[in-house]
């Protein structure tokens, strides 16, 4: 058999995949930092006049500007002009959709540093976060209140497609009472609720991350029927007749996920239903990437369907059915029944 490594289409492909996607990332990255988005979305703009603009090299911003030109996110115009690409309008901020914080976020020092670090997770099995910094990265996060914003912002906006489709794909109306465990700002919550106007809800979250959902659930149209509660998930939380929890059981190893699980069994009646949404290995075509992203930063892990049925039944659950959602994330709507 004939080993030899040459200018194949293996070898190209296998350039692309550990070069070529990694300087794309980080150019993505630079020119969200830099909020170019936000510079050209009124009309298009010379890369001299955005460089006097940002206090940056004008030449190196135009090499920057091209090459990403080439890669779709920005399109490039005589005078060395540059326009926005449906791709890099997800860059701008606050627009619907938006992918800014989320790129800043994965882009920023605490991600970039743990995946540069991803072999002492491979080595040792636990995460990067905590070899680079010294600590998880939940209490990394509540020392540090400004990339503890940015991520909470950065969550929110990295599953905004997921979370219209997941409030669509799950029938709510045989419920009184829902309430979205660690729900963050209250986007599911508030998406859930409009579209059932006969339900009550609750956020239920941290109290520093609650106080900056009031604000938000405030200002929506169903802030009247949505209360916002402050706690500890590993404690206890609300009771109501169905609990959602999106992306908090995938960021735990089996055995915290389980006393979340419980608590939730706890607080809700016989036949009650929990709602896990996240992705699922199996259903989710990026779940195994995001499986080893979860390695390296919150030691957290994506699961399978028999995975999330033994975990489920450890807590009191029985798995009743998987609701794929088909956009974005492919997240799955994974329900349980809380047995007696």
């Amino acid at each position: 058999m004939n080993n030899s490594v040459g200018t194949n289409d293996l070898s190209v492909q296998m350039r692309s995949l550990s070069v070529f996607n990694m300087w794309i990332s980080r150019m993505i990255y630079a020119a969200a930092k830099l909020g170019i988005a936000d510079l050209i979305h009124e009309g298009p703009r010379s890369s001299d006049d955005l460089a006097a603009s940002l206090g940056v090299d004008a030449g190196a911003l135009y090499r920057m500007l091209r090459a990403l030109s080439g890669a779709g996110v920005f399109t490039e115009l005589p005078e060395r002009r540059f326009a926005l690409a449906p791709l890099g309008a997800t860059l701008r901020t606050g627009a619907p959709g938006s992918m800014r914080d989320f790129v800043l976020l994965f882009g920023g020092d605490v991600y970039a540093r743990a995946w540069l670090d991803l072999l002492s997770s491979v080595q040792s099995g636990k995460t990067a976060v905590e070899h680079v910094f010294g600590a998880p990265l939940y209490p990394y996060l509540a020392g540090h209140p400004e990339d503890a914003q940015l991520f909470d912002k950065a969550m929110t906006s990295f599953t905004y497609v997921d979370t219209v489709a997941a409030a669509a794909r799950y029938d709510f109306s045989s419920f009184r009472t829902v309430v979205d465990v660690g729900g963050g700002h209250g986007s599911l919550l508030v998406a859930v609720l409009e579209r059932n106007p006969e339900l009550q809800g609750i956020l239920f979250d941290q109290p520093h991350i609650i106080e900056g959902a009031r604000t938000r659930v405030a200002a929506s149209a169903v802030a009247a029927r949505c209360e916002v509660i402050a706690g500890d998930f590993f404690e206890a939380v609300p009771s109501a007749d169905v609990h959602v929890l999106k992306h908090i059981v995938c960021n735990w190893d089996d055995d915290a996920a389980i006393r979340i699980l419980k608590n939730c069994h706890r607080a809700l009646p016989p036949g009650g239903r929990i709602l896990v949404i996240e992705s699922v290995i199996g259903f989710s075509a990026p779940a195994e990437l995001l499986d080893v992203h979860l390695l390296a930063v919150v030691g957290g892990r994506m699961r399978t369907e028999q995975e999330h049925r033994d975990l489920l039944a450890a807590a009191g659950f029985r798995l009743t059915r998987l609701l794929p959602t088909d956009v974005g994330l492919e997240h799955v709507v994974v329900e349980g029944v809380r047995e007696p």
